[in-house]
């Protein structure tokens, strides 16, 4: 499961609480969330945000798995040089990655990338290492207090969701409580989850429909390109006889809209040697 919308929805809805908890202070200044796009290419992060605070920008990164691609200290150098070029060299910089699982990966505590002659450093934050009681305290961070340290997580779980039930909003309650439901799945089975969470408390969050909604446009559109893929597979196998795995797989992986250009080309191939400098020059 991807935690990228849980975590854009936190940052966008509770920036300061957030930010407070991991300076250990009352941040007084605006923050401003950057929409500056810095990604060329897809990377594997649950959630990676730019903020502007005064002179400061800082790069707030979510990690669950602390395998990457590229590796993380590598791409936090890139995104400091990036944001360093970006801003013209006024800006403080501030990098902090955030591991949301427990893990004895080498990489969760690493803060360095170093080579023979380059050394740059970053802040890491290893959530299970951190004391749930500050975060208990401020409603808008029991997202993350499900993940802070405990001798005995259940009894977090159940602590955190006591905490729910203080919130008197009933807007704001079900909002947090979807993204400690959500976050929760990390470390905790769905059986336990529903012991302590409220359906119908989940179901009135605006963040909990949106990500519903969300998974079922995905999951609508994962059915119409497996179908999609299946058929054009049935057509090739019926006008060429039988694929190969690699060449199958290629189809599977083609997206509705590669699927359907394919479609328009079918009829102009005479082998599957055709087939394959398609999918080759359309660097499939």
């Amino acid at each position: 499961m991807s935690y990228d919308s849980i975590l854009k929805f936190i940052i966008d809805e509770y920036t300061k609480p957030i930010l407070n908890w991991i300076y250990q202070t009352s941040i007084e200044e605006d923050i401003t969330i950057l929409k500056t796009e810095l990604n060329v290419e897809p990377i594997r992060a649950d959630g990676v945000f730019f903020l502007e605070m005064g002179q400061k920008i800082i790069h707030l990164e979510f990690q669950t798995n602390p395998q990457s691609d590229p590796p993380i200290p590598l791409r936090m150098l890139d995104y400091w040089v990036r944001l360093y070029r970006l801003y013209d060299q006024q800006k403080e910089i501030e990098q902090i990655v955030i591991f949301l699982k427990k893990s004895n990966s080498e990489i969760v505590f690493q803060d360095t990338f170093q080579t023979k002659t380059t050394s740059h450093r970053y802040r890491v934050i290893r959530i299970w290492e951190w004391d749930p009681q500050p975060l208990l305290e401020i409603p808008e961070l029991l997202p993350l207090a499900v993940l802070a340290k405990s001798e005995n997580p259940e009894t977090l779980l159940a602590t955190v969701a006591q905490k729910l039930d203080t919130i008197e909003d009933k807007h704001k309650r079900s909002n947090i409580a979807a993204c400690v439901e959500l976050l929760a799945g990390i470390n905790f089975s769905e059986d336990l989850i529903a012991m302590y969470l409220q359906e119908d408390i989940l179901k009135d969050s605006v963040v909990y429909q949106k990500l519903m909604n969300k998974g079922i446009e995905k999951g609508l559109q994962q059915g119409l390109q497996q179908g999609e893929s299946l058929m054009m597979i049935r057509l090739l196998k019926k006008r060429f006889g039988s694929l190969n795995e690699t060449l199958e797989n290629r189809i599977i992986n083609l997206s509705v809209e590669q699927l359907e250009s394919l479609g328009e080309s079918l009829f102009d191939f005479q082998s599957l040697d055709d087939v394959k400098i398609w999918l080759n020059q359309n660097k499939i």
